[in-house]
Formats: structure tokens, sequence, C-alpha cells
């Protein structure tokens, strides 16, 4: 018998990852869909992309989209009115959950309410979206017409 003692090995479990939640808002008129173009972000800025945000705490992802859409371009969109259009896990910033929806009812017009983030609101037609768009979201929204609900990107 050994005088050393020794310990039960414990097996090491991986660390839990967690995640960054961002909501998507695809604002549809007919066969356009809201684009803004960023600036002063420090990400991007230049390219167009759809309304978007993060998730806060103990909100739903429905709630943020909602809160995000009046937030940003003034609208008010009834919960029954958001309707689930795609979900992508993005590897930026170390792993995202995008989670897109389609609104075609509002209330408002739709107006710049960040123009130290955003210099321009516009419409386009889904058929001839800008070339200087942010990629994930241009890979989204071609997920999103082809019907294809859930997509991993840049992983």
């Amino acid at each position: 018998m050994s005088d050393t003692a020794t310990k039960p090995t414990q097996e090491v479990k991986p660390q839990r990852h967690k995640v960054t939640g961002d909501v998507h808002l695809l604002l549809r008129r007919g066969n356009e869909v809201l684009l803004g173009q960023r600036q002063n972000t420090g990400f991007e800025d230049g390219a167009w992309h759809l309304p978007s945000g993060h998730l806060e705490a103990d909100e739903s992802v429905v709630d943020a989209l909602i809160r995000e859409a009046e937030e940003e371009i003034g609208v008010r969109i009834a919960p029954e009115d958001v309707h689930f259009a795609h979900i992508m896990h993005n590897s930026s910033s170390g792993g995202r959950m995008a989670f897109f929806f389609t609104v075609r009812s509002w209330q408002g017009e739709p107006e710049n309410r960040e123009p130290e983030k955003c210099s321009d609101l516009a419409w386009f037609s889904l058929d001839d979206l800008p070339d200087h768009m942010i990629a994930y979201g241009k890979t989204a929204m071609s997920h999103i017409a082809d019907g294809t609900a859930f997509s991993v990107y840049g992983w």
C-alpha cells in the first residue's frame, strides 16, 4: 500500500457556450424589403442591412423584434403579424443565433430613428438587392427565398 493519497479523477466538462441572440426584420411591401445603410457603427459601415438588434434579458424574440422596429424605424407591429422566416447560427463574435422574421402589416410610416447609426432607409426589390450588403444577411435572405428555415454561416 502506498502512503500517497490519490484523488479521484474528475471528468472535465467543456464550458457551455453562451450565445448572443439577434433579431432581423424583413418588413415587406409587396416584393420589396426595407433596408438601412449603416454608418458610425464600426462594423460594415456603408453596407445595407435589415433593421435588426440584440435580444435583451427577459425578452422573447418576438418582443425584441417589435421593440427594435419601433426604436429603429418607428413602426408598430402586432405580435400576430410577426412570421418566422429563418434562423441562422452565425460564427461572428464567437457565435450568434440570428432570427429572421417577415412582417407584411404594421402601423406607421417607416422613418430613420437612428440617424447616428443609419444614413438612409430604402425599399429594395427582392430581385434586385444592393451589392454592398452585410454578407450573412444577404445569405439569410437567399435561404428565406428558397424556403430554407435553418442555416449555419461562417463555421
